[in-house]
């Protein structure tokens, strides 16, 4: 009995610290999709139901909420902006990061590691500093009202974070799998694009996300550059329609939810993705 009784303590502990964590993931999960689910029931009732009855279920659904704004043109072409400018955005954001991390985990030359903290330092400005400076440049170069305008500095200010996540991972590839590539005629460019950019991929795919969420996400850059309305992206134009509806708050509801759901669709499938990736390459490790 007794060399049994103190093996029952760590078990007991680990027992609740895994309950903990449930516990845990329950609370959070549950402030995330309450506002969600929220936000949804709410779009389906008018207005003065709202202010009586906000928290319960409508008596009587509106689904005009929902289906004018999907009726509408204008919402159509915020996505569509949206989508063209965040895959563009990551494009070249992975793109570029690809090529700079590469060289500074597999190229030892002199001034690497000080040109690298030089990219990290980048980190920790945020966009708002810049904004001033970045508006003149965008105005000599004619680049307001062209989605280069928002394309370009939001590639940019995703570097730093891009090529540090890459260059860890590139940094963790045997040397004697180029070496390899070398002896086989394979040139460094031939073992960047060939070997490295494949077994690369749950990072890649990592980054990739990461460009196009926060090019989603993105009001304040967008609000800058584009003055004409074909070219609002979908955060300006929650903005302009809750200027424009301002009385309507459960119109507005409708707006932000229909507003949220590509972005929510495409992370559910991103999510698969990355945990595909990252399986894969795991067990390829």
């Amino acid at each position: 009995m007794t060399p049994t009784a103190p093996s029952r303590a760590p078990r007991l502990w680990s027992r609740m610290r895994g309950l903990s964590m449930h516990a845990i993931i329950w609370v959070v999960g549950a402030m995330i999709v309450v506002p969600l689910l929220y936000g949804l029931v709410s779009g389906f009732k008018n207005t003065s139901e709202l202010s009586s009855n906000p928290f319960g279920l409508p008596r009587e659904w509106v689904t005009a909420n929902y289906t004018g704004l999907l009726a509408s043109g204008s919402f159509w072409r915020q996505i569509f902006n949206s989508t063209v400018i965040a895959l563009a955005t990551a494009l070249v954001t992975v793109a570029a990061s690809a090529l700079a991390a590469y060289v500074f985990a597999r190229f030892a030359f002199r001034g690497r590691e000080l040109v690298f903290t030089l990219f990290t330092i980048g980190l920790m400005f945020p966009f708002a500093v810049a904004i001033l400076p970045l508006f003149i440049m965008l105005r000599t170069f004619g680049l307001l009202d062209n989605p280069l305008g928002v394309i370009l500095p939001q590639a940019a200010f995703g570097l730093p974070m891009t090529i540090i996540i890459l260059r860890g991972f590139f940094r963790n590839v045997p040397g004697e799998l180029e070496e390899a590539a070398i002896i086989d005629g394979c040139t460094a460019f031939g073992f960047f694009w060939r070997i490295l950019l494949p077994m690369a991929r749950p990072a890649l795919a990592t980054v990739s996300v990461l460009a196009i969420v926060t090019s989603w996400n993105n009001f304040f850059l967008p609000l800058l550059v584009f003055t004409e309305q074909d070219w609002w992206t979908i955060p300006v134009g929650v903005q302009q329609f809750k200027g424009q509806y301002a009385q309507d708050t459960a119109r507005i509801l409708a707006y932000v939810v229909l507003a949220m759901a590509p972005a929510l669709a495409f992370y559910a499938v991103a999510e698969r993705q990355l945990i595909g990736g990252l399986t894969a390459g795991a067990t390829k490790g």
